[in-house]
C-alpha cells in the first residue's frame, strides 16, 4: 500500500496506513526486534519524540501510531472503545510489524497494551506500561458522591449537541491545556510550547469535538485485575510516583502480581502521569535494560 508523508515534529516522518476506510497515521524507526509505542488520551505519536530515537538506536525497531480519534488519524464518527483501538493495532500488526512485539504504552495506551499481551499473546513478546489507567473512562462505582453525580451531569453536557461544542471549545483553549498537564506532570521544565502545540493542533481537525464527546462517555473496558491473570509474557510497570490521576496507591494490583508473573515495578520520584515525557532518559534507560534481560 502507498504511503503518504504528513507534516510532523521533526525526525518523525508520518506514513499513512488505510484501515477500515479510515486514514491512520504511523512512524517506524530503526531494525531489529519490535516495539510498538501506544500513546494516551489526547496524545498522539509526537509524545513519544524523546523515547523512539533512543529505542531504536538501541537495536530496535520501534512502530508509533497515532489511535483512531488522535492526532493526524481521521476523526472518525465510531463506537469508540478500548476494545476497538485493539482491533485497530492487531491489524496493524498483521499488516506492519508481522512478528511479535513488545507493546509500550501510555494511560489508556498502557491499558491498551495490557489487553493486547493478555489477549493476544501470539503477537505479544512483553509489555511496558507507564502509569497505567483502570479504565478509558471511570466507572460510576469508582467515584464518591458527590463527583459521580458531576461526572454523571458533565458527560451529559459533553456529548451534547447544544452546548458539546461550546465546552469543547473552551477545554482546548492553549492555557487551558498548560493548567492541565501543570497538575499531571511532576516535571513541570517538560511543559513546553512545543508539547502544548502538539495537543492543541489535532484538535483544530473536523469532528474533534465529536470524537471527545465518543470517548468520554465510552465503556471503560477491561480492569487490570481482569488482564493480569492471562498474562503469559513479561511486563515493566513504570509508575510516577506524583501522578493525581492514577495514583501510585492505586498500583497496588501490579504490585500483588509481581509475585504470581513475570512482572517489573518500579516507580519513579517528582515525576508525574507521563514518565516518558517527563524523565525520558531514565524511563529509556529502564526500558531498554529491562528488553535486554527479557
Amino acid at each position: 500500500m502507498s504511503v503518504a508523508p504528513v507534516a510532523t515534529p521533526p525526525t518523525l516522518e508520518k506514513l499513512l496506513w488505510n484501515w477500515q476506510g479510515h486514514n491512520i497515521y504511523y512512524t517506524v524507526a530503526g531494525t531489529g526486534k519490535p516495539i510498538v509505542l501506544l500513546h494516551g488520551f489526547g496524545a498522539s505519536i509526537g509524545h513519544w519524540r524523546k523515547n523512539i530515537p533512543a529505542l531504536a538506536a538501541g537495536g530496535y525497531q520501534v512502530f508509533a501510531l497515532d489511535l483512531l480519534g488522535f492526532g493526524a488519524s481521521d476523526k472518525a464518527p465510531a463506537a469508540y472503545s478500548m476494545e476497538l483501538w485493539q482491533e485497530l493495532v492487531v491489524d496493524f500488526c498483521s499488516e506492519k510489524v508481522q512478528e511479535p512485539a513488545v507493546f509500550v504504552g501510555n494511560s489508556i495506551g498502557a491499558l491498551l497494551s495490557l489487553m493486547l499481551v493478555a489477549n493476544y499473546p501470539d503477537i505479544s513478546s512483553g509489555g511496558v506500561l507507564l502509569n497505567c489507567a483502570g479504565g478509558l473512562n471511570h466507572r460510576p462505582e469508582e467515584l464518591r458522591f458527590p463527583l459521580r453525580q458531576i461526572m454523571g451531569f458533565f458527560t451529559k453536557l459533553v456529548a451534547s449537541p447544544g452546548v458539546g461544542p461550546f465546552l469543547f471549545d473552551r477545554i482546548r483553549q492553549k492555557h487551558r491545556l498548560r493548567n492541565t498537564l501543570r497538575q499531571v506532570y511532576g516535571n513541570k521544565e517538560a511543559i513546553t510550547t512545543e508539547l502544548i502545540e502538539m495537543i492543541y493542533e489535532p484538535t483544530n481537525h473536523p469532528g474533534a469535538q465529536e470524537v471527545f464527546a465518543a470517548i468520554l462517555t465510552a465503556p471503560p473496558g477491561p480492569q487490570p485485575s481482569e488482564l493480569l491473570p492471562k498474562v503469559q509474557r513479561p511486563l515493566l510497570v513504570i509508575w510516577g510516583e506524583d501522578d493525581p490521576w492514577t495514583p501510585v496507591a492505586g498500583a497496588s494490583i501490579f504490585q500483588e502480581f509481581a509475585s504470581k508473573i513475570n512482572l517489573q515495578f518500579t516507580t519513579i520520584p517528582k515525576t508525574g502521569h507521563c514518565p516518558h515525557d517527563e524523565r525520558p532518559e531514565e524511563v529509556n534507560r529502564l526500558i531498554l535494560s529491562w528488553l535486554r534481560d527479557n
